[in-house]
């Protein structure tokens, strides 16, 4: 019996330091788990920190991007007005230069018809030099004829 007891002692033993070492060995792997599970918590919070910071920035870029394209939204605005004025002005200036090149070409027929007046005037003009000299000759030989005959 005590034998029995003994070997019934000798195999708890034996069990407890082989619970005992799988308890150490569980503790073991449970504290490497554990450290895995706080490496991987830290880096999932880093990770969520970055993602944040990213969110962030990227509003920002957003933002800012927004505001440069309400800036060229409005400096678009304000080239397609001033192209309009342009148009319209270059319309105004059309008929302006319609109406004066009409004005040139009538002051150019006016020209011409002036000149060929002034041709004919100076043509009517020599002419009658010519009969005024003819006539100061006859003129000046009645003289001649009243001078003798008195």
């Amino acid at each position: 019996r005590l034998i029995g007891l003994q070997q019934e002692i000798n195999n708890l033993i034996q069990r407890k330091i082989a619970v005992d070492e799988e308890n150490a060995r569980l503790k073991n792997e449970f504290s490497n788990l554990n450290q895995k599970f706080k490496d991987k918590s830290q880096e999932l919070k880093d990770t969520e920190e970055c993602a944040q910071k990213k969110e962030e920035q990227n509003r920002l870029v957003i933002k800012n991007l927004e505001e440069e394209n309400k800036g060229l939204n409005t400096c678009c605005a304000d080239l397609l007005n001033d192209l309009e004025k342009l148009r319209k002005q270059e319309a105004q200036w059309k008929t302006e230069k319609s109406g004066n090149d009409a004005r040139t070409k009538t002051l150019e027929t006016d020209l011409a018809e002036a000149r060929e007046l002034m041709k004919e005037l100076r043509s009517i003009c020599s002419n009658l030099s010519s009969q005024v000299a003819v006539k100061q000759e006859e003129l000046s030989q009645k003289d001649c004829d009243v001078i003798r005959a008195k």
